[in-house]
C-alpha cells in the first residue's frame, strides 16, 4: 500500500530514493518500511543506524539486522516523510534503498566475491613482498647487504605494496571515507589510518635509504583483517540460509479461482484476503485461510511437530506450510504470504539472529568508546615518545602501532557472528531461537517441562514391529505406500527400501490408498476400511 499524504520532506532528503510505494500499513502496528542498508558491519553502526533513526519524530520501531541488511521502521502517522527515513541512513554514513530480496542477495553476492579477491590480492603481495624481506632481515644481523641493494629491495616491495594496499584496502577506505564525510567515525577509521600511516612512513624510511621499512606489515595486515571480513561475511550468509530454507517452503504460485469459476495461476504474493485458492493433493497451502469446499488430511509437521496427519473439512482455519495429503481444497484466504505463520516463523528467525545478548550490549558500548579513546591514546603515545627525545619516526611509528593492535574486530564482530551462527544451526536442528539472550539464560535452567502435544519426535514416523511382517505383504504394501503421500504410507516405503509404486492408484480421503494387484483390488489405510474389524487390529 502506498504511503499517505503527510509532510513535505526537508530540502536535504530529496537526494535519497522514494520508498514512498514500498510503505505498508498494519492496524497493529501503523506505517512501516523496509530499507536495504549497505555498509553497516558491526554493532556500533547498528547501534548508530537504530538510534538514529529512532530519534526521527513518531518513529516507534527502528530494526536493523546485519545479517540480512534489513532495516524494518515502524511510524504511527503520517507526520514523517518515509523519504526522510532514507536520508536519515544516508546522513549517517551509510547507503539505503527499499528492500528487495532479490537485489539483497545480488549485493551480498557481490560483496563477497569483491573481498574474496581483495583478500587474494593481499595474500600474494604478502608473499611476494615477503621475499625482500627476509633478505633484508637476514643481511641486518650480519651485515652483509650495502645499502643500495637495501634500498633497492624496499623500492621494489613498495611497487608491490602500494597498489596492493589502494586495492585490497578499499573496503575499509570505503566504509571509513563515508563515516568521516558525515563528520563520523567507525572501527574502519583508525584501521584506514594505521595503514595509511604504515604505508606513508615506510615511503619515507625508502627515500631517506633508512634501515626498516614496513610494506611487508601494511600487506600482511590487509590480508589478515580481510580474512575476518570474509569469515564474517560467509557465516552470516549460513546462517541467512536458515530463514531462507524454511521459507522455500512456502509455495511460490497458486491455483486462484475467479468469480466466473475458471483458475488461474498466479504468484503467491498477488493472493489477498479472500481470494479463493484451490489446493490440490500434493500441494502446500500457500497462505493463511479456511477450507470452503473439500475434505482431506494435511501433514502439520512442518508448523507442530506433530507427525500425526489432520483431517480437514468444511469451515476449518489452516495454516500456510501445512502440507495436503489426499483430498482437492477450496481455501478462502485470510492474509497476505508476507503475514502468514510460515513467514512469521521466519521473522522469529531473524530475531533470533539479531536480538542483542548481554555480550553483544558489551560490544556496543565498547564501539561507541572505542574510536576517541583508541585515537587518543594514539595521540598521547606519539607526544610521550617525543616528550622523551625519541624521532619524530619513532614517534609517529609507536602511535600506528597502537590504532592497529587495539583494533576491536573480535568484540565488535565475533560476538554478533556467533549469536547468528548459533541461532541458524540451532534452527536447522529445530529449535527456534527468539531472543539473543535465551542462549546465556539456558545455562541457568535445572528443569525443563513439555506439554501433552507429543511434538518432541523426529518428525517422521517410524514403522514397528517389521520383524514380525511377512515379506511379501511387506512388499505388497509398498507397492501401494509408495503411491501415496500420506506420512503414514511413506513411513512403509521408507522401511521397504526404494522400488516401483503401483499404477493407477487411488486415493480416498480419510481412508487411504488402493488399486488393483494381481487382478484383486489391495488397499492400504485405516483398519476399518481394508476390513478389518476393531479387534483384529489391536
Amino acid at each position: 500500500m502506498g504511503c499517505p499524504s503527510g509532510l513535505e520532506p526537508p530540502a536535504a532528503a530529496a537526494a535519497a530514493a522514494d520508498p514512498r510505494a514500498f510503505v505498508q500499513q498494519d492496524r497493529a502496528t501503523g506505517l512501516s518500511l523496509e530499507l536495504l542498508v549497505r555498509g553497516a558491519r558491526c554493532a556500533g553502526c547498528l547501534r548508530k543506524i537504530e538510534t538514529g533513526v529512532s530519534a526521527l519524530p513518531s518513529v516507534s520501531n527502528a530494526r536493523l539486522n546485519l545479517t540480512t541488511g534489513r532495516l524494518s521502521v515502524t511510524w504511527q502517522d503520517d507526520r514523517i516523510d518515509p523519504r526522510t527515513i532514507v536520508q536519515r541512513v544516508i546522513d549517517l554514513g551509510y547507503q539505503a534503498q527499499p528492500f528487495d530480496p532479490s537485489k539483497a542477495q545480488a549485493v551480498i553476492d557481490q560483496e563477497g566475491r569483491h573481498l574474496l579477491i581483495c583478500m587474494a590480492v593481499a595474500a600474494f603481495a604478502a608473499m611476494n613482498i615477503m621475499m625482500f624481506s627476509v633478505p633484508i632481515w637476514s643481511a641486518h644481523f650480519n651485515g652483509e647487504m650495502e645499502e643500495g641493494t637495501r634500498t633497492m629491495f624496499h623500492w621494489i616491495s613498495a611497487c608491490i605494496a602500494l597498489p596492493t594496499a589502494a586495492y585490497a584496502g578499499m573496503p575499509f577506505f570505503k566504509s571509513a571515507w563515508n563515516a568521516l564525510k558525515k563528520g563520523r567515525a567507525n572501527m574502519d577509521v583508525p584501521i584506514s589510518l594505521g595503514v595509511l600511516l604504515a604505508s606513508s612512513l615506510s615511503v619515507v624510511e625508502t627515500v631517506r635509504g633508512g634501515e626498516h621499512a614496513y610494506f611487508d606489515a601494511v600487506a600482511m595486515l590487509l590480508f589478515f583483517l580481510l580474512i575476518g571480513r570474509y569469515l564474517d561475511h560467509a557465516l552470516r550468509q549460513k546462517a541467512r540460509q536458515a530463514a531462507r530454507d524454511l521459507l522455500a517452503l512456502q509455495a511460490v504460485t497458486a491455483s486462484r479461482l475467479e468469480p466466473d469459476g475458471t483458475a488461474i495461476s498466479v504468484a503467491v504474493s498477488e493472493i489477498r484476503p479472500g481470494d479463493h485458492v484451490i489446493i490440490l493433493p500434493g500441494d502446500r497451502i500457500p497462505v493463511d485461510g479456511t477450507i470452503l469446499e473439500g475434505v482431506s488430511e494435511a501433514d502439520f509437521s512442518l508448523l507442530t511437530g506433530e507427525t500425526a496427519p489432520v483431517a480437514l473439512g468444511q469451515g476449518q482455519k489452516v495454516r500456510a506450510g501445512a502440507l495436503n495429503l489426499s483430498g482437492r481444497l477450496v481455501l478462502g484466504a485470510s492474509a497476505r504470504s508476507d503475514d502468514s505463520f510460515l513467514a512469521e516463523i521466519a521473522r522469529l528467525v531473524e530475531m533470533g539472529e539479531q536480538s542483542k545478548s548481554i555480550y553483544v550490549r558489551w560490544a556496543d558500548k565498547a564501539a561507541k568508546l572505542y574510536v576517541p579513546v583508541v585515537h587518543a591514546a594514539a595521540f598521547l603515545t606519539a607526544v610521550t615518545w617525543l616528550l622523551l627525545g625519541a624521532e619524530p619516526r619513532v614517534a609517529i611509528l609507536n602511535a600506528c602501532a597502537v590504532l592497529i593492535i587495539t583494533c576491536p574486530c573480535a568484540l565488535g564482530l565475533a560476538v554478533p557472528a556467533v549469536q547468528v551462527v548459533a541461532s541458524g544451526r540451532l534452527f536447522k536442528r529445530g529449535i527456534l531461537l527468539k531472543s539473543g539472550d535465551a542462549l546465556e539464560r539456558l545455562a541457568e535452567i535445572d528443569f525443563i517441562a513439555f506439554d501433552k502435544t507429543g511434538v518432541l519426535t523426529l518428525g517422521q514416523p517410524r514403522l514397528r514391529g517389521q520383524e514380525a511382517i511377512p515379506e511379501g505383504a511387506l512388499v505388497q504394501a509398498a507397492l501401494l505406500a509408495r503411491a501415496s503421500r500420506h506420512p503414514l504410507a511413506r513411513a512403509i516405503a521408507r522401511a521397504a527400501g526404494p522400488g516401483p509404486a503401483i499404477e493407477n492408484a487411488r486415493e480416498v480421503p480419510g481412508c487411504g490408498v488402493e488399486a488393483q494387484i494381481d487382478g484383486l483390488r489391495a488397499r492400504l489405510g485405516r483398519a476399518s476400511w481394508v476390513g478389518v474389524d476393531e479387534a483384529q487390529s489391536e
